[in-house]
């Protein structure tokens, strides 16, 4: 696939190179950005993109997956996976949602990532305020899927990926229009679960769970070993 065409609303807000240069200048020759996708839907796993730019070839087009169509975001896709020095996608399950608590979750999708790059990062470029890295080599940038390039990129990977696996539940579990909401809450999956109830691709330990009817998947209740209860 081409680039794509540039909508005239993304144009001059394209991320670049800034952090990534300085790291570069400090001697931290691999850099990854990452981004995640998913934390706050209902369904599905939480996802974390992982990328590692090639800073001898340049790639245009690239913005933050938020301001981009589904059409834009599977061309770029390419490109980027592509170009990329390396890339990795690493998930946790709607279960491990459910069993770890969405911070342990987030973690953990971020390690799986990270083990499946084909270099070793000297630095990890993070969006928002939280390190959810950690060993000593996250710098988070806030907004960072808009400025750097490389989180830009990781958002774009996680959540094509992640679309994908979503568009698939759709099709075993047509009732909850999984291929449109990615498992978000919406009118049609809200309806959906009150007919029929939560299915095994439901993070069941959530709030939602709470009114559903007597049918479907039972609810989760998630150990909290802070109070010695499940919450």
């Amino acid at each position: 696939m081409g680039r794509p065409k540039m909508r005239s609303a993304l144009q001059g807000k394209a991320p670049g190179l800034t952090a990534e240069r300085i790291l570069w200048d400090a001697g931290k020759k691999i850099v990854v950005g990452l981004d995640e996708v998913g934390k706050g839907a209902w369904a599905g796993p939480l996802t974390v993109g992982a990328v590692v730019v090639n800073p001898k070839k340049r790639i245009t087009g690239v913005r933050d997956s938020k301001m981009l169509t589904e059409k834009e975001r599977e061309i770029l896709f390419d490109r980027i996976t592509n170009w990329a020095t390396s890339w990795a996608v690493g998930h946790a399950s709607n279960d491990e949602c459910d069993e770890l608590g969405m911070s342990e979750a987030q973690r953990l999708a971020a390690r799986r990532a990270l083990d499946k790059l084909t270099v070793s990062p000297d630095k990890a470029l993070l969006d928002g305020k939280w390190d959810f890295v950690g060993g000593g080599i996250a710098q988070t940038i806030v907004k960072g899927d808009a400025t750097s390039l490389s989180i830009a990129s990781a958002s774009v990977v996680a959540k094509v990926t992640r679309d994908r696996l979503l568009r698939e539940a759709s099709e075993k579990w047509p009732e909850y229009s999984f291929s449109s909401n990615k498992g978000y809450p919406c009118p049609r999956h809200r309806e959906a679960l009150s007919s029929f109830g939560a299915t095994k691709f439901h993070r069941r330990s959530w709030r939602f769970m709470e009114n559903l009817p007597n049918i479907g998947e039972p609810r989760r209740f998630r150990y909290n070993p802070q109070f010695k209860l499940f919450d």
